[in-house]
């Protein structure tokens, strides 16, 4: 099956060079439909004029993100050098804690195809 997700720059680009090999999200309805050996077309945000497909390798759920942090070297974000504060935080940007306490976190451990 063939999932899709917009990214922003950063993180696409991430991706794109192989830097980073998770991918954060809530383990919310959509992501829970995500099965390894899917694979997830994501686009670039806002623009939407690039695409990059991955394959899904492996999920991880986990009750928070600093929970995930503290278990996946920072590295596989491609944000060695972090604090777990600032990958929390920068999170947080994006994902609220009450969406977090609700649906809880998910890596998703990717392989680029394209």
């Amino acid at each position: 099956m063939k999932h899709r997700m917009g990214l922003y720059e950063t993180p696409f680009r991430s991706i794109q060079k192989t830097a980073k090999v998770f991918e954060v999200r809530l383990n919310d309805e959509k992501r829970r439909n995500i099965k390894v050996g899917d694979r997830i077309e994501f686009v670039l945000v806002p623009t939407k004029d690039e695409l990059l497909e991955v394959e899904v390798l492996e999920l991880r759920e986990y009750p928070t993100f600093e929970d995930m942090y503290q278990d996946i070297p920072y590295d596989l974000f491609d944000c060695k050098g972090w604090t777990l504060e600032e990958l929390v935080e920068s999170t947080y940007e994006i994902y609220t804690k009450e969406q977090e306490k609700k649906w809880g976190a998910l890596a998703i451990r990717i392989k680029v195809l394209t």
